[in-house]
């Protein structure tokens, strides 16, 4: 069994239309993008940096 941890993320719209947010348990963890499907995206790549910083 592959044990997943689950993340909340905090999104808001920007003036422009885009979106920015980050990952409330790991708020370092931030982007922005064009849709909220690119801004999802984005999160987990920042998350999953975040994540292998702290490993090492």
């Amino acid at each position: 069994m592959n044990a997943r941890n689950q993340y909340t993320a905090i999104i808001k719209k920007a003036g422009d239309g885009s979106y920015y947010g980050h990952i409330q348990e790991h708020p370092e963890a931030r982007s922005q993008g064009s849709t909220i499907d690119e801004l999802k995206a984005n999160l987990s790549d920042a998350l999953h940096e975040v994540l292998e910083m702290k490993k090492n």
